[in-house]
């Protein structure tokens, strides 16, 4: 399995992209830590993972606050041996569908603001430890409307492009150390929404493919990004837009 042996962190592990990747994760044989701040569902996620056969183990996690996301970096290690995959898929709310000229400079920075202080804090507390065993991956989760114009995104296609520098700053900084550090860029899941492609046909008509991505090819990559099939691959971010981005 493209995974076996390692050991994983997902934050934000329950909403629908963190649960697509943590299952897959799980299944490609890797032990998954479960973070993010409701135990219930953290837990129910657990238990449907080990169902399955896999491994998973959950804590309370704001991903949010330094102390936390460090102190649980630490435990996963301590408890583990090492840290071998970082995957956030913590949401944040951002307003949309409003002109920019028309917006509040508070709801313009509010998801810039707060994707990159939880991409920091989780990449840079996984990355101390993985500069420190050598090895490593971080993987981090962006958006089409980081490369988009035609939507009214707000401060969200900026918190996304500051996801992407990220990435490459990151990488540039410890690859020498055996880290890779790469995104992801996916356009919108119908799924996440409970909807189909015919919901949403804006979005799938700015698409090469006709169609928009699905949850498990989100998953599938993050996974391959993962592993060590992949091993020559930082500092990108691969697009999953179906064609949205070219």
């Amino acid at each position: 399995m493209q995974l076996d042996g390692k050991n994983a962190v997902v934050y934000g592990a329950v909403g629908s992209m963190g649960s697509a990747v943590s299952r897959a994760f799980a299944a490609a044989g890797a032990r998954v830590f479960l973070a993010g701040r409701t135990a219930a569902t953290l837990d129910a996620l657990a238990d449907e993972i080990r169902a399955a056969g896999g491994r998973a183990e959950t804590a309370v996690v704001d991903a949010t606050v330094k102390e936390s996301v460090d102190a649980h970096a630490a435990a996963v290690v301590e408890r583990a041996g090492s840290l071998d995959v970082s995957f956030n898929a913590v949401a944040y709310d951002a307003l949309q569908d409003v002109p920019l000229v028309d917006m509040s400079v508070e709801d313009f920075v509010a998801p810039v603001v707060a994707a990159t202080t939880t991409h920091f804090l989780t990449a840079t507390a996984a990355a101390r430890h993985m500069v420190a065993q050598g090895s490593g991956a971080i993987v981090m989760l962006s958006s089409s409307a980081a490369r988009e114009w035609r939507h009214r995104m707000g401060g969200f296609s900026v918190a996304c492009a500051s996801v992407e520098t990220l990435v490459r700053t990151l990488a540039g900084e410890v690859g020498r150390h055996g880290v890779r550090v790469v995104g992801l860029r996916p356009n919108f899941t119908p799924e996440t929404a409970g909807a189909s492609d015919d919901d949403l046909p804006m979005l799938v008509t700015d698409t090469l493919l006709g169609r928009l991505p699905r949850l498990s090819e989100v998953a599938g990559t993050a996974v391959h990004l993962a592993s060590d099939a992949a091993g020559a691959t930082t500092g990108v971010v691969v697009d999953l837009s179906c064609g949205a981005i070219v």
